[in-house]
């Protein structure tokens, strides 16, 4: 059961966030920086798939080093589409749905019969497989990219005007963490947990652990397909650079700079990763030199990320 809503520090920074991204669009009508709004946008679509790799991760302990594949997948589907002729949304995004999942399928019909560094390896190998397939493709840009002219079409829906595709990236973000909630606080989400900690005590007393993995992993990957179709539609450009194994690593830290297994956890994550990046971006050339010791204090200081300071300050 999911506890219910109290006001302390840990639940009023998280409806801080939440308000302050509701009304962002508004700062931008006022003061005109429209960058702002082409960052956030952004994080929401990246927050998007750390939300679908903590369901896997956070809650179900399957640390796949090649979750960003869905993102290319995803985006892929809708550019190969957009470049075919075939510029509607109800066709390229239940595409990129589709595609993920079935991707995620194969990969952990394979990789979920092993465990710990062998479950790594197995996924970065799939990975890493698709990005090189990527890089062939020369009729859709190969090594270069491909630019998408044009954005999903949802008949008078304009995903061309800036605002309304920000309140769809934060709309779906919404409907993905309540999702990602409302699975792990099921029976079936239970199970997950519980394959987790005990596998064996699990399988003794009767669940399928393979089965419930599975479908763990092609709802993750679905998820995270569906943010990779946002997020071609938002940079109207695709490369096999969005499913290179980095940016994999970086999905990873997000999840566990805002905390695992927790709902914001991956929002809070996003946020502030990427806003320290942008931040030491404008200090320096390489943010990296900062950011990768500031992520390393964090890993070994703040047990449980972001999530566990507030809630330390909670109880």
């Amino acid at each position: 059961m999911s506890e219910p809503f109290r006001l302390n520090p840990r639940n009023a920074v998280i409806a801080g966030l939440l308000v302050f991204l509701a009304l962002l669009p508004l700062y931008t009508a006022l003061s005109g920086n429209s960058f702002v709004m082409t960052l956030f946008t952004r994080v929401l679509i990246l927050a998007m798939a750390a939300v679908s790799l903590n369901l896997i991760m956070g809650y179900g302990g399957m640390v796949s080093f090649g979750h960003a594949v869905y993102l290319g997948l995803g985006g892929y589907a809708v550019g190969i589409l957009a470049k075919e002729g075939f510029g509607s949304g109800l066709l390229q995004w239940p595409a990129a749905i589709a595609v993920s999942a079935l991707f995620a399928l194969v990969v952990g019909a394979l990789s979920l019969r092993t465990r710990g560094v062998y479950f790594i390896m197995i996924t970065l190998a799939f990975a890493q497989m698709v990005y090189y397939v990527a890089i062939g493709l020369d009729r859709y840009g190969g090594d270069d990219g491909l630019t998408i002219y044009k954005r999903s079409r949802f008949g008078i829906v304009d995903l061309n005007n800036r605002t309304l595709f920000y309140y769809l990236c934060f709309a779906l973000l919404l409907a993905s963490i309540y999702l990602v909630s409302r699975v792990v606080n099921s029976r079936f989400g239970l199970a997950i947990q519980g394959a987790r900690s005990n596998e064996r005590r699990m399988r003794a007393i009767g669940f399928a652990v393979f089965r419930y993995r599975l479908v763990c992993f092609v709802i993750a990957g679905a998820l995270c397909g569906l943010a990779g179709a946002l997020l071609a539609n938002h940079t109207n450009f695709i490369s096999p650079a969005m499913m290179f194994w980095t940016r994999s690593g970086d999905l990873m830290v997000m999840v566990v700079l805002g905390g695992l297994a927790t709902p914001f956890g991956p929002l809070i994550g996003t946020v502030t990763y990427l806003l320290l990046e942008e931040a030491l971006s404008r200090v320096t050339e390489y943010p990296g030199l900062i950011l990768g010791p500031t992520l390393l204090l964090v890993a070994i200081y703040l047990h449980g990320g972001i999530h566990s300071l507030l809630q330390r300050r909670t109880s």
